[in-house]
């Protein structure tokens, strides 16, 4: 069995493009720490984000947080990514998704596979679960953070 978990972004951003679907589709279960939960709840959070929290799919799986062990490479990271990698190593996930370049490096230095927004919209494109150009579209609607090498990149197979 597949154990995927989960920080907020790439949540926060498939919800927001209304391709949160397509994690189930993927993965089965995703995995997150009640901390990456707890920042999908913040003041400003979009309300579509907000209501699908409240109403979490049983595919989410909320677990307690792990304790952190003291860890200089996580010093700079907050409290939400530093939980998702340190559940991902307790529990020995096999995939964690997280947007945020340091701690990308930081779950990577620890030997963890890690994708974002962009690798689930490319993996569920490449399975036919959605069309990635109106994806990406939607996404760069939002306020996600992206080079234009890299959409150009991902879009190069997917171009009809």
């Amino acid at each position: 069995m597949r154990i995927v978990v989960a920080d907020t972004g790439p949540l926060h951003y498939l919800v927001l493009i209304d391709a949160i679907s397509v994690l189930p589709k993927l993965f089965g279960n995703v995995m997150v720490p009640v901390t990456v939960r707890n920042e999908m709840l913040v003041p400003g959070t979009p309300e579509v984000v907000l209501q699908w929290v409240f109403q979490a799919p049983d595919w989410l799986e909320i677990v307690a947080d792990p304790a952190l062990e003291p860890d200089m490479g996580m010093a700079r990271l907050d409290e939400g990514e530093c939980c998702a990698i340190q559940l991902a190593l307790v529990v020995k996930a096999s995939l964690v998704l997280m947007d945020d370049r340091a701690g990308v490096r930081v779950a990577e230095s620890k030997g963890l596979v890690v994708t974002g927004t962009l690798g689930v919209l490319d993996l569920a494109a490449n399975q036919g679960l959605l069309d990635i150009e109106a994806s990406i579209h939607r996404l760069q609607a939002t306020n996600f953070r992206h080079s234009q090498a890299l959409i150009n990149q991902l879009l190069g197979p997917h171009q009809r």
